[in-house]
Order: structure tokens, then sequence, then C-alpha cells
């Protein structure tokens, strides 16, 4: 049988394929192996694919299975040369030790990604093996659409319905990694790929030495998807750095280009995005681009579950929401049936817990930002993006004032101007100075100077109030007005049952471990006395 070394398919006696248009004639160049070559007797070796300072991919067909397949061959850059026409890897003296380490944790690496070939993101890896004084890795040969082809066919960018079930499983996949501690680091569209099925499959993996500079190996690093990190001298990368390569992924899907290089946003951490694409994507899918690409690591998203959260914002609400009624639920005493509704919960519960649930999904609806400055990676310095004006020069527009607004008003007042999006922060932040619900900050700042064509996102932080919150007066109070008094504090509240003497069956007592004019932080949760009445003598309840 004679196999084209170009796509692998039969070609009997031709020598330029008419599959392909290969022409088999001619030689592979050294360093790499000659065309034909058999390994472990098994895989014979075609045209290069791919190589990069750790490896070198080749095409292969398995004589076994008779199916085409991916042949990885560890071939160190700088560390080891081959004779013409030859196989064996040869190693100098001084090479050797950084060379057997280098191997070592090539082997590692791949055998960690064939224990995971259940995900589906993952490319299923078949065979691992060494000869010829190296390490060789099989994998399957899908057929395959390069994902910046795709792209392009999909008018350039990919639609965030279209663009979610395709990368969620990448972020399974890399969780995955680095819970068994490796990680890609090289995720970028060019490491990207869809199959027949439409799913997405990661490609160019490698370990953490040929990521990084400063190591033995000639780095590769993917401009626009490399971290920050990952051009400083021998910096340890994680999880953090794979979630800025993803972000930079996903922003390539959604608005067809790449962020600008690492070392570029160094100086300028904007990410151009036009107000048109941003009006068209969920308010928190921008959010957690912003997050997973903030140049800074301690601002960026610190791990996958957050990233997933980031991503699905409402699902983050309801599941909220089943917690805060599970954990009120669990404080109720098991000696109040008296005072509970039919559903096993006291009007008290029903309303405090009720009137928190209504302020967490109010505080998270419509809001998606994390960090404190959520903006320092899409704009970078305020001074990049806008201009004071105090210059009387100036006679064009400004950043308008949101300071003090409610942010469904602020949110009114930005729709007359198609040039401003607005967002709030998806952290409200206590204030002595703005009362709870109104904004207490914006970036950029208010009277700054509006220089860009295509408009400008603005984000706004809303004050929770003041940290302390003073209890309020509830004794003697009915228990729906307590519960309301409560809430409009920013409190919760766990109801306990005594009997009294001084105050009716169902007013309140009193609060169990304060007075009323205390000070207790928000979100605290306070216990209310609540009367059961006075408590019958046995001789009058003898009849």
């Amino acid at each position: 049988m004679s196999l084209c070394m170009g796509c692998m398919q039969e070609i009997g006696n031709n020598i330029i394929c008419p599959e392909c248009g290969f022409d088999n004639s001619e030689k592979q160049q050294t360093p790499f192996l000659p065309y034909g070559t058999v390994l472990a007797n098994r895989y014979i070796i075609g045209a290069g694919i791919d190589t990069n300072g750790e490896s070198t991919r080749y095409l292969g067909f398995d004589k076994q299975t008779g199916n085409v397949v991916t042949v990885c061959e560890f071939l160190p850059v700088g560390l080891f040369s081959r004779d013409e026409n030859t196989t064996e890897v040869k190693v100098s003296y001084e090479d050797r030790l950084n060379y057997g380490k280098l191997k070592d944790d090539f082997i590692n690496y791949y055998r960690i990604l064939s224990d995971l070939r259940e995900l589906s993101a993952l490319m299923n890896i078949h065979n691992i093996f060494e000869e010829n004084n190296t390490v060789y890795v099989v994998e399957e040969n899908e057929d395959l659409i390069p994902f910046e082809e795709y792209v392009e066919r999909s008018n350039g960018h990919l639609e965030w319905d279209i663009a979610r079930p395709l990368f969620m499983p990448v972020i399974s996949a890399l969780e995955a990694l680095h819970k068994r501690g490796i990680g890609h680091y090289a995720i970028a569209p060019k490491n990207m790929y869809i199959t027949s099925s439409g799913k997405i499959k990661i490609s160019g993996f490698a370990t953490e030495n040929e990521r990084k500079r400063g190591t033995p190996l000639k780095s590769q690093l993917f401009s626009g998807a490399a971290a920050p990190e990952q051009y400083l001298t021998n910096f340890p990368l994680d999880d953090i750095t794979d979630i800025y390569g993803f972000c930079a992924t996903l922003f390539y899907a959604l608005t067809g280009h790449l962020p600008k290089s690492a070392p570029e946003r160094k100086q300028d951490s904007r990410l151009l995005m036009s107000t048109n694409t941003v009006k068209h994507l969920p308010p928190h899918v921008v959010s957690a681009l912003a997050n997973g690409l903030q140049v800074e690591r301690e601002n960026r998203i610190t791990d996958f579950d957050q990233l997933r959260s980031q991503l699905s914002v409402a699902h983050t609400a309801k599941a909220i929401q089943d917690e805060i009624s599970r954990t009120a639920s669990m404080n109720l005493p098991e000696d109040t049936s008296n005072s509970k509704s039919r559903n096993g919960m006291s009007h008290i519960s029903i309303v405090i817990i009720a009137a928190s649930i209504t302020v967490l999904v109010l505080g998270i609806i419509g809001t998606f930002w994390v960090m404190q400055n959520p903006l320092a990676g899409m704009f970078g310095d305020t001074s990049s993006t806008v201009e004071s004006t105090q210059s009387t020069e100036w006679t064009g527009p400004t950043i308008p004032n949101y300071l003090g607004m409610t942010y469904e008003e602020a949110s009114k007042a930005a729709e007359s101007d198609s040039s401003i999006t607005l967002y709030r922060n998806y952290t409200d932040e206590y204030s002595d100075e703005y009362e709870e619900g109104k904004i207490m900050s914006q970036s950029p700042a208010a009277g700054s100077k509006l220089t860009q064509e295509d408009g400008i996102l603005i984000s706004v932080t809303v004050s929770k109030g003041s940290q302390m919150r003073e209890l309020p007066k509830i004794e003697g109070s009915s228990i729906e007005q307590a519960a309301s008094d409560i809430a409009e504090k920013g409190l919760l509240a766990t109801p306990e049952y005594q009997y009294s003497d001084k105050y009716a069956e169902g007013r309140v007592v009193g609060y169990k471990d304060h007075q009323a004019g205390d000070t207790v932080e928000y979100g605290s949760n306070v216990t209310v006395i609540i009367s059961k009445g006075q408590k019958q003598s046995e001789s009058s309840s003898v009849g």
C-alpha cells in the first residue's frame, strides 16, 4: 500500500497526490522525522503539521486500525540534534539534565491529558510511548474546521447564544486540567477547532515550560491571548492565566478580533469593542470579559467557578434566592407551630425573607461587575480614555453626572444618549455619604471629555448605605410592621416565641440580644421575640 505523506490516502503509483496535491518526491527537512518512518512498528509518519519550542506534530497512519492519526514528538529546540535521514535524537552531555527533566514533564503532562479523555473539548489521546531517545504521543485525527475560519464564515463574529454552548465545555476542560495540576496556557483562536458535530476541540497542548519566558525552552506565546504574566521571566502560571486566554478567545469570537497584546495593554489597557457589539451582548457577558481580561492579576477573575458564574449570572441569582430561603427556614424554632402559616413558616420569616430576597434580586438584575474598578481593564487609566474638561477650549460632549441618582433613574437618563452604555457594578458598596440605592461613584468621572467615536461604557457603583445600621424600634409592633422596618435597614431576623404578660399574641416583645438604637453590621441576623400571649395557669386550663 502506497500512502500520500500529505493526507495519508492511497495514491498507487502517483507521485503527486490526486487528493491533496502533495509532492511525495520531496523529503522532510532535518531534524524532523523522515517521511515513512514507522514508530512502535505501527505508526507511519507523514508531513509535519506544526511545531513549537517543545514538540512537533506530524500527520500519521495507524497500521493496526487503518485510521489517520496525529503524532506528537518531543523535540525541545536547542537541546537536541538529529542527523539527516535518521530517527535517533542526540543530546549533549551539558544538556542531558535539562532534557531529561523536560521529557519527564512532557510525559506526565500527556498522561494527565490521556486520563481526561472523556471531556469533549480535549483531544483524544490513544498512546504514549518512548522511542529514539524521545517521547511520542498519538492523538485522534478528526475532521475539524479551524475556529478562525468558523468565525469568519459566521459573518466575522458569533452571537452569544451560539458562543455560550461552545465555550462552556472549555471551562470544564480547563478546570479539570488545573485540578490535576496542569494548565493549557495557550487558549487562543489558532488552537481551537470545530468538529463536524459542532463542538469545540482544544489543540496546542504543551507543558508550562513552553508557555512562559525564562525556561530552557523557546517559548511560544499567542499575541492577544497570552496573559501579561507569561511575558515575565519564569513567573508561575495558574488558572488565572488560563482564564485570561479563555476570555481573550471568547472576546475574539464575539467581536471578530483579539485584544491588543499583553505588553501593549500594559501601556493602554482598553479593550476595543464597538457600542453596537456591546448593546447586542448580555451585560453580564461584557462584565465577565472585562473582569477576565484585567491586566493586573489581582483584579482578574480568580477561578473557573467564578468565571462560569459570571457568564451565567441569571443562574447565580436563583441560587442566592434558594440559599436564602433554605437558611432562613432552618432558623425557625420547632415550638412555633401555633404561629406558622400553612406552609410551615412564621409570618415574620415569610415577610423578612421575601423582603431580603427582593433586595438581593434587585441588586443582581442588570448587574455584573465584580471588581472595585471594573473598567480598569476595559479603559485603562481614566486619562487614557477621557480627558479633563477644565479647559475652556473644549466644547464637545462630556460624561454625565449620575451621582445621587438611583440606578433606574440613571438608566432612563442614559437612554437619551445612544453613545453611552451604562452598567452597574456587580457588588454594591457601603457609603456614609450616599443613602442606600443611590449611585455613589462612576467611572469615567462626571465631566470628563468624551473623545471615543464609537461610544463609551460607564460603570456605576450603587451605595448599600452605611455599613453599620441602627436597629429600629419594634416593641409592640405587629409582625408585618417589624418585618418591614428591619428589612428596610438591610437586616435579617429570626423569630423566637415567648409568653408575655405585656403584649398580646403575635405582637413584638423586642430584640433578644439588642435594644432599639443599637448598631449592627449590614446583613446581620437579629433575633426578634414574638409574644405567645399570657401563659395560662394550670388551674385555668383544667375544664
